[in-house]
């Protein structure tokens, strides 16, 4: 009776015991399942993990994708480009020079008008002429705007209108074209890209034109300012008007090409840097060649000798034709259309949105929206 009592007493005891046992293994293969959760992770697919980068080396062989630069290459080369330079001054200061010496070409107004006379302006007048210039197999539209008038008269006050009248018209005629339901498949650019503002070489401080005109122009369109005819200061004058007018530019706000908020990379920074530590840029222009140790270059001829242009230790027209052509043109494009405009669109559409009225080339042909609300009162 005792040994059943026992056995029945065994048998009761075994289960609790066998459970406890599988009960401490499930628990060890649980931790251990969380280790390894813990040490491989399973890929979790957010919106950053879903944009890889494969660099050549992970290819498995050559795909082309560095094709579509020649593709690009070919598109431009064919279609050609379009550049639009402003150049304002008062008259005397070699605008047109400059710009025959930039394009290596007759291009200024004064250049390609027959018989042009030179008269005095009572009012600012803008004037364009347009040119294809071709170079290696490149084509460039270009269009120099020129402004006779500005800064001769006694009284200057508000000479600059006429100018950011004229700036505006062409974002709001390329904004019209941008509004067509059909629109082209090119829209014709006459946007105002560059800016160059011409600086009488005095030797002292900005003018007050020249602080209004900038300040008012620099929020609307890329201003490169340049000390004209450069060759009459010395090298040592040079450097102090210089310094004068960076100090000028900087205690009025006035923001010229390039701003230092565009940069838009490290490298980008470090190469307009230069730029900025070189403006304004002391030019010299002349279309005519000399010969200096066998080689023509262009030049200004004087009694103790030759003025070179392009000579870097002569004076900076060199670093101003890199920046408007070799270097900057594609950029200084760019922020006319994704600065300047940008700006300008935005404004013209809060304006249509305050006052009820969709915006559409109807409108704006109509004069819905005033025109005046269009220009810039700064």
């Amino acid at each position: 009776m005792r040994e059943d009592t026992a056995q029945e007493q065994g048998l009761d005891l075994e289960p609790p015991v066998r459970m406890e046992e599988e009960k401490e293994v499930m628990e060890e293969m649980e931790v251990e399942e969380r280790v390894v959760e813990i040490e491989h992770p399973l890929p979790c697919l957010s919106e950053s993990d879903t944009q890889g980068i494969i660099k050549g080396r992970d290819l498995f062989g050559y795909v082309g994708i560095e094709a579509v630069l020649d593709q690009m290459r070919r598109k431009t080369m064919k279609a050609g480009f379009e550049f639009n330079i402003m150049v304002v001054g008062q008259s005397g200061l070699g605008k047109s020079t400059l710009v025959n010496t930039l394009f290596k070409s007759k291009v200024s107004r004064k250049s390609c008008t027959p018989n042009y006379e030179e008269k005095i302006s009572k009012t600012v007048h803008l004037q364009s002429v347009s040119h294809i210039i071709e170079e290696k197999g490149v084509k460039m539209k270009l269009t120099v705007i020129d402004t006779p008038g500005f800064g001769d008269q006694i009284n200057n006050e508000n000479c600059w209108e006429p100018i950011v009248q004229y700036v505006n018209e062409q974002y709001e005629k390329y904004l019209k074209e941008e509004l067509n339901v059909n629109r082209k498949k090119r829209i014709p650019d006459s946007r105002v890209h560059c800016c160059v503002y011409f600086l009488p070489a005095t030797g002292h401080w900005l003018r007050p034109i020249d602080v209004e005109f900038m300040r008012r122009l620099g929020k609307i369109v890329s201003i490169v300012p340049v000390i004209a005819k450069a060759d009459t200061l010395t090298l040592e004058e040079r450097l102090e008007f210089k310094q004068r007018i960076r100090q000028d530019l900087q205690a009025n706000g006035i923001r010229v090409y390039p701003q230092k908020e565009y940069d838009e990379d490290a490298e980008d920074r470090i190469l307009n840097d230069k730029i900025r530590e070189n403006i304004p840029f002391a030019v010299v222009g002349t279309d005519k060649e000399h010969q200096v140790n066998g080689n023509k270059v262009l030049g200004r001829k004087t009694k103790w000798g030759i003025i070179e242009v392009e000579n870097v230790a002569h004076c900076e027209f060199a670093h101003l034709r890199d920046l408007l052509i070799r270097s900057h043109l594609q950029d200084l494009k760019d922020v006319t259309h994704n600065i300047h405009y940008e700006t300008y669109r935005v404004k013209r559409l809060n304006e249509s949105n305050a006052n009820g009225v969709v915006l559409s080339p109807l409108t704006l042909e109509n004069g819905t929206l005033e025109k005046s609300d269009a220009e810039s009162h700064l």
